[in-house]
């Protein structure tokens, strides 16, 4: 049994659950015209990817490139969980927020422009814990 990889969650890298809560409680933030109202839209982007919504508007797409950051957002739901990222709320819908951040985050992924946030390497110490007290429960079954 191989044990599949977590998907990367937009929703819990610094700053974005915040955000998506203003998203929550106000319309016009959740619009691609809130970046020139709300400025802690482009500061978060910076921070995480290095690159604002305007400049990965504006950085040229290399020969062949999809497109994918132009597609509707259920359709990009689908290929940021193929890259690794769940890109929803707790209800699997699309993050209100993700028109602000899609495009960095698929120009960070295809190393175009940007940056992937880091993660830090997993603690392993619950799922050992957890081998330890099965392995344990077998021996004593013995």
């Amino acid at each position: 049994m191989s044990a599949r990889t977590p998907l990367r969650r937009l929703l819990d890298l610094p700053g974005i659950a915040d955000l998506e809560l203003k998203a929550v409680m106000t319309r016009e933030f959740s619009e691609p015209e809130a970046r020139e109202t709300y400025p802690e839209l482009d500061e978060c982007s910076r921070a995480l990817f290095g690159i604002t919504a305007q400049e990965a508007e504006e950085t040229p797409r290399p020969a062949g490139w999809d497109g994918i950051d132009k597609a509707p957002m259920g359709k990009q739901v689908f290929a940021f969980e193929d890259a690794g990222w769940d890109v929803t709320d707790d209800k699997r819908r699309p993050l209100r927020t993700l028109i602000h951040f899609n495009q960095q985050l698929w120009l960070a992924l295809r190393g175009v422009a940007g940056e992937l946030p880091f993660l830090a390497e997993a603690d392993d110490t619950e799922r050992l814990a957890s081998n330890l007290a099965a392995e344990a429960a077998r021996f004593r079954k013995r």
